[in-house]
């Protein structure tokens, strides 16, 4: 975290390298993270960048309040993700992209994975506003516990309460498919 520490303050005096590396340690948990609440490949890389330029903006705002950077780089995406969601409600609504997965050259394992992909992202469609934010977070996010209850503004114990019966209820979404 000292390291961490020193290159957010670097960034904040608009050290363009600082900031660079922040940004690519911290692009592809955003991504994931986004990918996941919205199922939209590109709206998600969008809104990604987004996120990035909103952080660069206000980053001379940021104070260490005991919470690692990423916490706050992930509000920023979470306020994003609803703004998103909140404007595409209001929207006539567009069936989701096909997420595509690159795994080499074989075409038996892609279509493998592609059909993974869409029966959890259908799955997750049954999950609550609540639920579908903590399994987001914690494996598309790779966060802990105690980071996502962070950004979640709850309690450790209700982050993994919630993160259990968000797991029971994926179970029984893709059982049924």
């Amino acid at each position: 975290m000292p390291d961490e520490e020193s290159l957010v303050r670097r960034a904040q005096k608009r050290d363009e390298p600082a900031f660079t590396q922040l940004y690519e340690e911290h692009f592809d948990k955003i991504y994931r993270y986004v990918a996941l609440r919205i199922g939209n490949k590109a709206e998600a890389e969008d809104i990604t960048q987004q996120v990035f330029l909103n952080a660069l903006q206000s980053i001379s705002s940021f104070k260490w309040r005991g919470r690692p950077f990423s916490a706050w780089l992930f509000r920023i995406a979470h306020n994003q993700v609803v703004d998103y969601l909140r404007k595409k409600t209001k929207q006539a609504t567009v069936p989701m992209d096909k997420v595509e997965v690159t795994s080499g050259s074989d075409p038996q394992q892609t279509v493998e994975q592609k059909l993974d992909i869409e029966q959890l992202l259908s799955a997750i469609k049954y999950l609550t506003e609540a639920q579908r934010e903590v399994i987001s977070l914690r494996f598309a996010g790779e966060l802990p516990v105690a980071q996502v209850a962070s950004i979640m503004g709850k309690s450790q114990g209700a982050v993994k309460a919630l993160q259990h019966s968000a797991i029971i209820a994926l179970r029984r979404a893709l059982a049924q498919k």
